[in-house]
């Protein structure tokens, strides 16, 4: 027999033992035992799916809030990083930033701008502006982004590090493995750039990744660079 202290708690709050689906689930299963193997319960059946399903909505409602909460973080990530950007009243302290507060921002390990140009890399008057600038000459950036491949040029490409980043990350390319590559159009009449966002971790950016975010980072970035540039 049930205990009565029991029985006078479910007789008088019935409710709790229908919310509770643990308790359900159990009752159900008893109740087919007891009717023995040779009866089919479509009843229990059905609701056993039903509950099934549920299960499923519920873990595709925690991924979707999920999801949506990293995306949330993602977007003031990238907009206080673009705050950041605008700040600097001198192109020094605009590289300066990037390296900086910029990419610690962005939680990346480093971040390169590679500018093409027939000026010599080593002219005093680049080297003043610090290890973010890269100077490369022309055509560099289609051939680092494409890869030895015959591909469309995107504006934002996730990927792996490649064997030859050491023109980019200099020192710094034994340690970098993934990294986010924004193509930068400047304008008529001048030779393209590309913002490289490096990271120690191989999987901090995959190309199955979104790139939503990192473009309208891009966008900006090249509205901010040709300021600069005039």
């Amino acid at each position: 027999m049930i205990d009565q202290d029991l029985r006078d708690v479910i007789l008088a709050e019935p409710e709790k033992i229908l919310e509770d689906r643990d308790v359900m689930a159990a009752l159900i299963a008893a109740n087919e035992r007891a009717m023995g193997s040779n009866i089919v319960d479509l009843r229990g059946i059905a609701m056993e799916r039903l509950g099934q399903r549920l299960d499923r909505l519920e873990d595709t409602h925690r991924s979707v809030i999920a999801a949506a909460y990293e995306n949330l973080a993602g977007t003031n990530q990238v907009h206080r990083a673009i705050l950041q950007m605008l700040d600097p009243l001198s192109f020094e302290d605009f590289l300066k930033g990037l390296g900086g507060e910029v990419a610690q921002t962005l939680r990346v390990d480093c971040i390169r701008l590679v500018l093409e140009s027939v000026q010599n890399a080593d002219d005093p008057a680049l080297r003043r502006l610090g290890d973010v600038l890269c100077v490369a000459e022309p055509g560099f950036i289609a051939d680092y982004l494409a890869g030895g491949r015959n591909v469309p040029l995107r504006t934002v490409t996730l990927r792996q590090t490649m064997p030859d980043s050491t023109v980019i990350y200099g020192e710094k390319a034994g340690w970098i493995r993934s990294e986010a590559l924004l193509r930068l159009d400047f304008g008529k009449g001048r030779l393209p750039g590309l913002l490289v966002l490096g990271s120690e971790d191989p999987h901090h950016f995959k190309p199955a990744q979104g790139t939503d975010l990192l473009a309208f980072f891009a966008g900006v970035f090249e509205r901010t660079m040709r300021r600069w540039l005039s």
